[in-house]
């Protein structure tokens, strides 16, 4: 479970950037607990510094952060039709001020990898 964490992490926290297509916007702790035994008990994640004006604003050759992609790309469909949007990125001047695509990644297979890491991780579908 504490690896599953890390599509979920990357999607709502990585960007991408003029030198990586996939740049950690935010840092993480991770805290692992173990038992008496010596075996893994439990683990908590905390997240700091998160680039807030990525939001809002990104260079030419970057881009937001990849989970708006990731819903934009259609493959779950229901989520555009709850969400009441497109997918088309250009209709949202805050996601297509850069780049809307990146030729290193696949936003459709991101986000079933990153529903997956919800299901994993015990999220209910409200929740997600």
């Amino acid at each position: 479970q504490i690896i599953q964490a890390n599509p979920a992490l990357e999607a709502f926290g990585n960007a991408k950037t003029l030198r990586n297509d996939n740049s950690s916007r935010f840092g993480k702790f991770i805290r692992i607990h173990f038992g008496t035994s010596g075996k893994l008990a439990s683990a908590d994640i905390e997240t700091y510094l998160l680039e807030k004006s990525r939001v809002t604003f990104q260079l030419k050759a970057e881009r937001n952060y990849h989970i708006f992609f990731q819903i934009l790309s259609n493959a779950k469909p229901e989520l555009l039709d709850m969400l009441l949007i497109t997918n088309n990125p250009y209709d949202y001047s805050y996601i297509s001020q850069g780049e809307v695509t990146v030729a290193s990644i696949n936003d459709s297979e991101e986000l079933l990898a990153t529903d997956n890491a919800f299901d994993v991780l015990g999220f209910t579908p409200d929740e997600k």
